[in-house]
């Protein structure tokens, strides 16, 4: 053989074991982005993204935690996400339960050959702690079929990295399309409806019931807490080192699904003074703005707007009486703000006030 035969063939051998190329499906595994707060309290009061980008909060409970965007975290990480109970749920209702949620797009998926002979297994990784011993499920939830696929892990006081390995599922092809067709569940939680059953771990079915095995509910005492990062999902029965990449190349792929103004930074935090983008003044009473996303958005976000911002032309700075968010697209929408005074034609910006608490943001979450 020779040589260029050898390093092509090396080069065959590598790829096929998965070492090259993009892997993970999952975003912002490693924890790193956080556009709408670092922390968050009252958390489980609704569905809902508190904290870090991509990770929904499901919940059915009493029981209420603090969720936060931690620097505790294993060699090689920064950042992990972290929940510690605020207010215990000890008496479990049958339809009680409290998820972490990462949901994918169906032609992000297709790779998995879903509900067909060649379905591939699915291999999850991820690195956990608490402040004491638990066991906890990790769920494959089918959207477009309803059908799961459970499997326990262990939880313990030190840093761990789970590997777990999900058969290939023959039934069910999942949409090739921009909707929710797979989920990654974190089960932290959870009653009789979803217990009752006769859980079988690493088998797809259908059955509400038999969805969990017997859990620890992190809801048991105010002193539970549970960290997790380095959440990674691939094709095959391999669990590769975790792929990071870079902080920019992570946002970007948040900004599909959600951006706030001004910077869609780690914190998501304001700067006094920042220009948010441009317009014209329509009117003596009306300034129409146009606000582009840095990222073309999974579909046509719902726009809204929170805290000060003004209007900047020549004469100065112009408060407004009220803003609405107009002509969205999954590429930009338009303030349209009313002010008063104004001189038709002339352009202007619109800018945060010197408070900085002012936001505008865009959600297309699944």
């Amino acid at each position: 053989m020779t040589k260029a035969a050898e390093l092509a063939k090396m080069g065959e051998v590598l790829t096929n074991s998965q070492i090259g190329g993009r892997r993970n499906i999952i975003i912002n595994g490693g924890m790193q982005i956080s556009q709408r707060a670092t922390s968050a309290t009252g958390v489980g009061s609704g569905f809902a993204y508190p904290t870090l980008d991509r990770y929904k909060i499901v919940p059915s409970t009493s029981g209420r935690a603090t969720m936060s965007q931690s620097t505790d975290a294993p060699d090689g990480f920064a950042n992990s996400l972290k929940l510690e109970c605020t207010t215990a749920d000890t008496s479990i209702a049958a339809g009680e339960y409290f998820n972490i949620r990462q949901s994918l797009e169906g032609q992000d998926v297709q790779q998995l050959k879903k509900g067909t002979s060649s379905a591939e297994k699915i291999t999850v990784s991820f690195y956990v702690k608490g402040n004491a011993s638990a066991t906890y499920l990790l769920e494959l939830s089918d959207q477009d079929n309803t059908r799961y696929n459970g499997q326990t892990f262990a939880v313990t006081t030190s840093w761990n990295r789970i590997v777990l390995t999900y058969n290939g599922d023959t039934s069910g092809v999942l949409d090739n399309d921009n909707a929710r067709s797979l989920d990654l569940n974190f089960w932290l939680h959870g009653g009789s409806t979803y217990t009752g059953g006769t859980f079988t771990s690493n088998t797809w079915h259908g059955t509400d019931n038999q969805r969990l095995a017997s859990i620890t509910s992190f809801f048991d005492s105010t002193d539970r807490e549970f960290f997790i990062t380095g959440v990674q999902l691939e094709v095959g029965e391999q669990a590769t080192p975790f792929e990071h990449r870079s902080f920019g190349e992570e946002l970007g792929l948040c900004q599909r699904y959600f951006f706030r103004t001004p910077d869609g930074g780690n914190s998501g935090a304001s700067t006094a003074y920042q220009i948010l983008g441009t317009g014209y003044i329509h009117n003596s009473t009306t300034y129409l703005g146009h606000l582009i996303f840095p990222k073309t958005m999974r579909t046509t976000p719902t726009c809204s707007n929170a805290g000060n911002i003004d209007v900047l032309d020549t004469t100065g700075n112009r408060n407004i009486s009220s803003m609405s968010l107009d002509h969205a697209t999954s590429r930009s929408c338009q303030p349209t703000m009313t002010i008063s005074g104004g001189t038709a034609g002339q352009g202007a910006l619109f800018r945060l006030e010197n408070d900085s608490d002012g936001y505008i943001q865009a959600d297309a979450e699944l």
